[in-house]
Formats: structure tokens, sequence, C-alpha cells
């Protein structure tokens, strides 16, 4: 037989009423309703046990928890005993479900996930009184969802049309009641963000905005003048705070006020464009001080006799979100964004291909030796977050309490609505008509076809982040052979993975398959009636290439060329996906994670470097433009030394402008001797491809497409067929932990 054992929490001496009725006799006698402590001194001996059937029947959000149970001198209960009905009400336990998600930026289909989404939003609301919903940033993008919803087509569902007003519909839609600002909310500068987040009128017509606050503690919004004019009151309650700005908020549920701070990760202005607002804290790697900055706001929040609370922290990194839980006091919850870290329990399903990274939730030891739980789940509405907790008299929360057959992450997809007896006819109605005016609209790019490929296109966060990818290859090749006809002396190409948002194909599993190695993935499946397999269209390009970035030229010595690729392996280890790992061509290099990275300075703009790195091991530039007189390949680093006759020697390269402009904190030099020329011309579309402006990625990888695997019928024509590899048969980038030999120097 089960024996449960009763732990100080659930023995300690609460304030009882009773649920219902006159109360019942606990062990050895009881005041009944009045919750007299009986012979053994403990009142009712309460029990580690919430029922369901008990749920909801409790006033002010008390827990139903059952009384009356036995207990030997070890402490210990049988399970048995948990068949008794006398329960009693504790009232100085509030009951509060957190829904949550964030990172709606990876194109996986946000418009049907979106839809199930809201079924299981609006079902989970049902279930709890005591309900918030909340996200942790990066909640717009810019794609083709952002871009579609200027049309003329979307103006029943969003009142006034405009660039990513779709995705502030949904927010609005599902009932959001406040976010922090992740990066990507940035992507298009801050007039952006304000014509997102402001109403406007129009005619007849309205545009709501966000009609919540937009949270983050440890940014100053006044210093930039698109932003200043939203900023609200600290501290001011959400309704009072919708199309504003604060470090926080507070929401009032089941006559509980419960404090909200937003914290957005500090490197802001490597990674996005968040025009001229002030970030702390100044250096991006000092923890301490941005847990600092959050705890400010959350002391000014606790002063006002507020005990628990929530951070909505846009970290980038878990690693910071679990770090930043043990600095924290007075914390209750950490909702995690930006990593898209899916953490789940054993018992929850999973979509195919999905695999949890650790425990849902996270449990960690506060600074005031209190628990504060961190949760987070993957993005792009494939997964609502659900977090069911119980706090007591003084604001803590109950581990004990918690239920694993509640608490995780739940599935937005098809078997996600069956399992919880839902199907699309419960979506929440507004959620259904953008959706479906969404996939009217963007029906057209789907169809604009240029291209075609037998193989699946890797664009996942995982890989474009740490290896060599083919799709990784691919556009760097596109950009390569696209600014040679402006400048034929161009002879490398390199560009980041963390522009790639998201590959081309899909993955799917066989019935009846098992484990990660089960996971096909494929070229595109074609849309029916609208595009046919294998076929690459602007839809493609605007999901997987969002950011849709200028090109830029650039001259670097070959010792600066060593510089930058040094910091695009800077950041990679086991399990790490930063966004500023390089995909190239025209080169081969390989690296050593085991040596010393390089750190750069971006308290100048562009950074420049601080500390040389050496993890840079073999560097050859392959182009007949940067190759010696005899047309072989110049070598620039031989087993980690640089070259001498190279390192002076200069090479014309093509990047992303986010990156020549320091974009992710690297080092491309500025001035007359870079030479910098931007290829973009606005506005100015030209050539077999007409859709993306002239000098920028989509179109580069349009045109190369078009030009060397076109779209069309015939047999004779080629598609694009290098399948992806795994890292350890990479040949262009070569991580020495991962491949069985360095091959850089002697490849074909």
């Amino acid at each position: 037989m089960k024996r449960l054992k009763l732990t100080a929490a659930i023995l300690s001496s609460l304030a009882l009423a009773a649920c219902g009725g006159d109360g019942k006799d606990g062990a050895n006698g009881t005041d009944g309703a009045n919750g007299a402590a009986g012979d053994n001194g403990v009142n009712s001996l309460i029990a580690q046990v919430v029922l369901e059937a008990g749920h909801g029947e409790c006033p002010l959000g008390g827990v139903a928890i059952h009384s009356g149970l036995d207990v030997d001198a070890s402490g210990m209960l049988d399970e048995s005993e948990i068949t008794e009905t006398n329960y009693v009400c504790n009232n100085d336990a509030f009951e509060l479900q957190l829904l949550h998600f964030a990172d709606v930026d990876g194109g996986r289909d946000i418009i049907n996930n979106a839809v199930r989404f809201s079924a299981l939003v609006k079902s989970f609301k049902n279930d709890y009184a005591n309900t918030l919903l909340l996200s942790s940033g990066d909640n717009w993008i810019p794609g083709p969802e952002y871009n579609v919803a200027s049309d003329n087509a979307l103006r029943p569902v969003l009142g006034v049309t405009g660039t990513g007003r779709a995705h502030v519909a949904y927010l609005n839609a599902l009932g959001v009641q406040a976010s922090v600002f992740g990066n990507h909310e940035f992507d298009l500068g801050t007039g952006e963000v304000a014509a997102l987040l402001s109403a406007e009128a129009s005619g007849d017509n309205a545009w709501a905005g966000a009609r919540f606050p937009y949270l983050s503690a440890n940014i100053d919004f006044s210093t930039d003048a698109n932003l200043a004019p939203l900023v609200g009151a600290n501290g001011a309650p959400a309704a009072a705070l919708k199309n504003k700005i604060a470090a926080s908020t507070v929401i009032t549920v089941g006559g509980q006020r419960v404090g909200v701070v937003g914290a957005t990760t500090s490197t802001l202005h490597s990674i996005s464009s968040p025009g001229d607002v002030t970030i702390a804290p100044a250096d991006s790697a000092d923890i301490n001080a941005l847990a600092a900055s959050i705890q400010a706001s959350v002391d000014e929040l606790t002063a006002t006799g507020i005990n628990k609370v929530i951070v909505l922290a846009h970290m980038q990194q878990i690693a910071i979100e679990r770090e930043l839980a043990t600095l924290l006091s007075d914390v209750d919850i950490i909702v995690a964004g930006g990593s898209n870290t899916l953490l789940a329990d054993t018992n929850d399903r999973l979509r195919g291909g999905d695999t949890a990274v650790d425990t849902y939730p996270l449990v960690f030891d506060s600074a005031a030796d209190e628990p504060t739980l961190v949760v987070n789940t993957d993005g792009d509405y494939t997964y609502l977050g659900r977090l069911v907790v119980s706090f007591d008299s003084n604001g803590v929360i109950i581990p004990s309490l918690m239920d694993d057959a509640i608490n995780g992450v739940y599935a937005a997809d098809e078997t996600g609505l069956i399992e919880n007896g839902l199907g699309v006819s419960d979506a929440i109605a507004e959620v259904k008509a953008i959706s479906d005016t969404l996939t009217s609209a963007l029906a057209a790019r789907a169809g604009n076809v240029f291209g075609s490929t037998s193989v699946y296109l890797n664009g996942e966060r995982s890989a474009v982040r740490s290896e060599e990818t083919n799709f990784g290859s691919l556009t760097a090749q596109a950009n390569l052979e696209y600014a040679q006809l402006t400048d034929a002396s161009v002879a490398v190409s390199i560009k980041n993975g963390g522009g790639i948002r998201a590959s081309i194909g899909y993955c799917s599993v066989p019935p009846g398959a098992t484990g990660d190695d089960a996971v096909v993935c494929n070229a595109p499946a074609g849309i029916e009636g609208i595009n046919n397999p294998g076929e690459v269209s602007q839809l493609d390009l605007e999901i997987a290439l969002r950011f849709n970035n200028s090109l830029s030229l650039v001259t670097l010595t070959g010792e600066q060329l060593k510089q930058v690729l040094e910091h695009g392996v800077a950041a990679s280890s086991d399990g790490a996906t930063p966004g500023q790992f390089p995909q190239v061509a025209g080169i081969r290099f390989s690296f050593d994670t085991a040596q010393t990275a390089q750190t750069v300075d971006d308290s100048v703009s562009p950074p420049a470097v601080s500390t040389a790195g050496s993890r840079i091991r073999n560097l050859v530039v392959l182009d007949s433009n940067g190759a010696q007189a005899d047309g072989s390949e110049v070598v620039v680093v031989e087993n980690g030394v640089l070259n001498p006759t190279a390192a002076s020697q200069t090479f014309r390269v093509v990047t992303l402008g986010f990156l020549a402009g320091g974009g992710d904190r690297y080092p491309f030099p500025s001035g007359a001797g870079a030479n910098i020329v931007d290829l973009e011309a606005e506005g100015v579309q030209t050539g077999n491809t007409v859709f993306a402006d002239d000098g920028t990625e989509q179109d580069a990888l349009a045109e190369y497409m078009f030009t060397h695997y076109p779209a069309d019928d015939s047999d004779a024509t080629p598609s694009f067929s290098v399948e992806d590899v795994s890292a350890e048969q990479d040949v262009v980038i070569q991580n020495l932990s991962k491949v069985a030999a360095d091959t850089v120097l002697s490849a074909d």
C-alpha cells in the first residue's frame, strides 16, 4: 500500500473554515466549522490533497483540502485514507491559473496554430475563475503575416490596416493582459512599435492598438521620441495602461492584486533596432546589475502591499532566467522568453519531433529562500503553458499543492484539441476571423513561385545557429553571386544564422515510428490548388528570411576576416544557439570551442575586438577573386596561426547591412578603408523576380533560384538537391568537437 509523507507545509497551522455544512469531527474530534484543534494539536491534520470535485466551491479562491486523516508517528498516512469525504477550505490559500506563451517569431504555421491555441485558452479560462494570460515577448516579427496586414482585405478584422497589426489583433482577441518587450518587437524600429501599440481612427474605422500594457523595467523609453509619449505610470492597473508602456502593472484577479514586471535582454541594441531607448545594464554580461534593475520595480510593488509577483523576462537564453530566479526576492514566477525552450512534464504529449529540454516548472530557491518557479515553452502558438499554483496567506507559493496532471504544456495541434474535448468550432471567433482573412490574403504569395528543391532546406534554429546547413550555404552563396553582379571582386559571403528564421519544407513522424530518429524531413509538400510539391515561393522566402536584410559590401584584411569569424563562433558551445553563428560561402574554416573565445567591446559603434580569440584553427578563401595569382586558394589561418602574408591582403566581402553596422555585435570595420557599399535600392524591384527590393537577401535568393533551379514542369530543369548533413559530415564549417578530422586545408 502506498504511503504518503506529511510535510511541514502540509501540517502547517492554516486558518480553516467550513466548505459547506456544519463541518465534521476530525481526528480525535474537532469543533467542526470553528476548526479548533483536536487532541493531536493540529488543525484536522491537513493533507496535501486537492480535489477536482471540490474546485470552485470555496469562497475567495480558497483551496479545498482533505482533512481528518490518520497518521502514524513517522508522519506517514495510508493512500486508502484519501477516500474520506470530509474536506475543509483553506481560505488563506489563493489559487491562480497562469496561461502563458512567447516567441511568435518562427513562422511555423502560426495562422492555424493560433486558432487551435485560442480554443485551449478559452476552455482553460472557464476552468479557473482566477486566471491570467501573459506573454513573454516577441509577439511579432517581420514576415508575410506581418506584411500582409497592410492589405485592404484585412480591414474587416483590423479596422484600420497596417503592417504588423494582425499579430497585435491576435493578442487582443486572445485576451492577453500584459506582455514584456522582446527583441523582435523592435526589428523595424521604434516608430513601427508606436504605430502598433497606439490606437488610430480613420473615418468610420478604428484600430484599437494594444488593449494591454507592454512592460520592461530595465528600459528607459523616455529617451526615444517615438515611444516617450506612450510611457505610463509604473504599477498602474493594467486597464489604465492599455496602449501604454511601463515597467510594471497590477492586475486584480479574485480580489487579489498580482504585480507583473517586465524585463528585456540587455543585448537589445546589438540584436535589434530599438532606436534611442536606454537599456540597463550597460554591460549585458552583468546579471547582478540586471537583477538589481528588476528588483527595484519588484520592491515598488511590494511596498504597496502586493505579495504576489510575476516577472516576464525575455532574456534569449533560459540560463539567464534560471540565474535571475536565485538572485531576486519576492518574485513568485518568472515566465521566460526568447529561447523557445520547451519545458514539459513527463505526462505532457509533445508535437511530433519535439523534445523537452527540462521539467515544468523549474523550481528554485529565491534570494529570500522562498520558492520561485520558472516556466517557458516553444513559440509560434505551438504550445500553451498552463501553471496552476496556490499561495499561502503571505503570498508564498505552496509547491506541494502543484499538480503535474494539470500543470505543463498543451500542444495546439489537432490531437491537442481532441485530447481536451475541443474542436476548431471552440476557437475564439475573432481569432478564427483573423486567421481566415490572413490565409486568403497570403494565398497569392504562396502562388508566386520561382524555384524548386528536391530536398528539405534546413533553417531550424538549433542547426543554423550552431553548424553549417544546406539552407545556410545556399542563401550565403546566393548573396555572393548577387554581389558579384555589382562588384566582380567580391570573394566572400558571411551572414548570421539568426537571420534565418525557418526551414523550407516540412518534417513529420511516420505512423508507428518512435524516437528522435523517426522524424523525416522533406521538400515542400505544395499547397493544393496553389503550388506544386518542391516549389519555392515568395511566401517561403518571406517566412524563412523574414527580416529581408539589405546586402552590404565591405573590405576586410585577412586579419579582420579572422576576427569577424572568431566573433561568429565566440558564443558557440554544446547546446547553445547564438544568433551570431555564421553561414558562409567562398570560404572554408574549422573552429575549436575548447580554445579561447574572442570578446568585443560593444560600448563603441561599431563594436571592436576587445580580446583576441583563438578558436579559428584553419581558414581558406576559395573564390578565384581572393586566390593567388596561380588560382590556388588563399590560406588565411593554418593550425591557429594567422598567415603573415594573408593578414594584410584585402578581400571584398558581402554581408548583411545589419551585421556591417555592428548588429549581433559583429566587429566589422567602418571608415574609408572598409569601403562599405549598401546594395539595397529601396522601392526598386527589377529582374526576374520582383516582389522584394533589389539588393536584399530575399531578392538575391529568388534570383539565384530562378537562374539555377527554376520552377517549371520540365524534367530537364534541375532542382536544388544538396541534402543537409549532420555536423559530423560538414566540410565548409567544421566544428572540431564533432568532425573526425579537420579537412579544411585538404578538401577538394
